[in-house]
């Protein structure tokens, strides 16, 4: 089957992954390791970066379902625009080949499709393997988030509260990071949101973090953040839509599909804390009661 050209070279190398000669599959984990970067040079640079001969790299781009290297990097050099691209010049890519339709239906079209491509890369063992790692108890859980995507840690973060103890919403100022490296321990877990316009901060964060033996989980985009160079695992989400900033609503399902899933795995715990919540929440009167 012809690899689909909307497909981003990651997204692609990942899907074929398992087709690839071990000396292509050494030349794939060395252009993830600095995505997308690592593909950017000349191919006799990207050889001998990986380690590998020329032939393997040329071969390789052809198995990703491109004409040759030089279309790789082209779809490369592209990816790079598409993910510094700022919220003027991402709505102005849209506004200039949108449909005469209604933005709801324009807006939905994009958002099914983002739904139908990002489910199409999620490994369902990944997916069990986070579940089994945030219901593990033994773990203290970090949780952090950017500029924008900080709603969506936030969001995260109060529903897995409710579900479990040890969890650390970590605050937007990044000077007091160390502090919560600090108290990591090896096995902990880091949840990291990071999309397009990667903050630096991200990256510091997860290295140190990694360093100490925390286990990084991260949601990212289609290109993917820096930061999950570091990742045990990860979420590409795809997050294009016909306006000036990115959609979240395929990583908010994924958020809420884990969730469903740690809630489930440890139910009997759960429905305790939920219990005691609602008795907390009842002495508070924070919710009104109708009788």
């Amino acid at each position: 089957m012809p690899s689909r050209p909307d497909l981003t070279v990651a997204e692609r190398i990942r899907s074929k992954f398992e087709q690839l000669t071990r000396a292509e599959r050494q030349l794939a984990n060395a252009m993830l390791e600095n995505y997308p970067v690592s593909g950017l040079g000349s191919i006799t640079a990207v050889a001998e970066a990986s380690d590998v001969s020329t032939p393997t790299v040329a071969r390789m781009a052809k198995k990703l379902g491109f004409g040759g290297f030089p279309e790789l990097q082209a779809a490369l050099r592209s990816e790079v625009e598409a993910t510094i691209s700022n919220p003027i010049a991402k709505h102005d890519r849209w506004t200039e080949t949108a449909p005469d339709t209604h933005i709801l239906n324009r807006f939905a079209d994009a958002v099914m499709d983002n739904m139908r491509q990002t489910l199409r890369q999620v490994n369902p063992d990944d997916f069990d393997a986070v579940t089994e790692l945030l219901s593990d108890r033994k773990r203290d859980i970090y949780v952090v988030g950017g500029r924008l995507t900080r709603s969506l840690a936030d969001y995260f973060f109060t529903h897995m509260q409710v579900i479990r103890d040890g969890m650390t919403l970590i605050a937007p100022n990044a000077n007091t990071w160390p502090h919560y490296v600090l108290n990591m321990r090896q096995g902990d877990v880091l949840v990291a949101f990071d999309i397009r316009r990667y903050e630096h901060d991200i990256l510091r964060l997860a290295d140190m973090a990694t360093s100490k033996g925390v286990t990084l989980v991260m949601f990212t985009d289609q290109w993917g953040s820096p930061a999950a160079k570091h990742a045990a695992h990860s979420f590409h989400s795809r997050i294009e839509a016909p306006s000036a900033w990115d959609s979240s609503v395929v990583t908010l399902f994924i958020v809420e599909a884990l969730l469903a899933a740690v809630q489930t795995e440890n139910w009997s715990e759960t429905r305790a804390r939920m219990k005691t919540l609602e008795e907390l929440f009842d002495r508070t009167k924070m919710f009104r009661k109708f009788k």
